[in-house]
């Protein structure tokens, strides 16, 4: 990387992103990656602290960042929030959001014959929420600029292959629908809309919630429940938050310019479509 920069070669400079959730493990990772390509990155989050954390890990390999403490619930603060990042970098080329709560708070693990209710509701309530109003907030704009790249996220549970993951499934099913949606119609303006579909991330937060789930449950060591995961694709490996940020690095970049309107499937096979 450090030699394509000396080159002159990052393929995401002069880029401005904004990316929603960047004080988590996935966002973070996604942050730095840009910024590492030439992205400007704008960090809004929930943890003003977390948000220092990573902008300074940016700053310090030579990137530029930004944070702010953004609730990605309140549809007039982050239409507030994309006014200014406007306003300070004259344009956005590129948002991500992976904003979310825990784990365990959607009953992750649990069969839907046992999840309650309110748990079921609970991605859809926050994530599918969180991503209509910050892809709809950035496509208003990126449409008057007639380019820009909205990008969602989902897993491998959006298209059904283990137990106990009926809440996150739905809510990821939901998400592509939207960008498919939202594609057909901010396509025609230059606006592209892309999701990209991980594997389970064994280093973020919420995989290592999971995983500490399931040893409880199944009475089996950590170890063994990741090697669950290891197992659940065609390439017998784990993924990583690195993984996820490189492929969204290479969609939001000017390399992947004819992808919209699709789900790009990085589940090593886990999730077959």
């Amino acid at each position: 990387m450090t030699t394509m920069k000396k080159a002159g070669l990052s393929i995401l400079e002069g880029k401005h992103a904004v990316v929603f959730g960047a004080g988590g493990s996935i966002g973070a990772a996604v942050a730095r990656e840009f910024a590492a390509e030439g992205a400007e990155v704008f960090l809004a989050g929930r943890t003003t602290s977390k948000l220092e954390e990573v902008r300074k890990q940016i700053t310090a390999a030579g990137g530029t960042a930004h944070g702010s403490a953004i609730d990605v619930l309140d549809d007039g603060a982050v239409n507030e929030y994309f006014d200014s990042v406007v306003k300070q970098a004259g344009k956005i080329d590129i948002i991500l959001d992976v904003a979310g709560p825990l784990a365990k708070e959607y009953g992750n693990t649990k069969l839907a014959v046992d999840l309650p209710v309110d748990e079921f509701l609970v991605p859809l309530q926050t994530m599918v929420k969180s991503r209509f109003i910050t892809a709809r907030a950035a496509a208003r704009r990126m449409m008057k600029q007639h380019s820009g790249v909205i990008i969602l996220v989902t897993g491998s549970p959006a298209r059904p292959h283990v137990p106990g993951a009926t809440a996150i499934g739905a809510a990821f099913a939901a998400m592509e629908n939207l960008t498919q949606n939202l594609a057909f119609e901010v396509s025609p303006f230059g606006v592209r809309v892309v999701c990209l579909r991980t594997l389970a991330n064994v280093d973020s937060r919420s995989i290592q919630d999971t995983v500490e789930l399931i040893a409880g449950e199944m009475n089996m060591t950590k170890e063994q429940a990741r090697a669950q995961f290891e197992q659940s694709n065609f390439l017998r490996t784990l993924a990583t938050v690195q993984d996820t940020a490189n492929a969204a690095v290479l969609i939001a970049s000017d390399r992947a310019r004819m992808m919209t309107g699709t789900v790009v499937n990085a589940t090593a096979g886990a999730a077959l479509d």
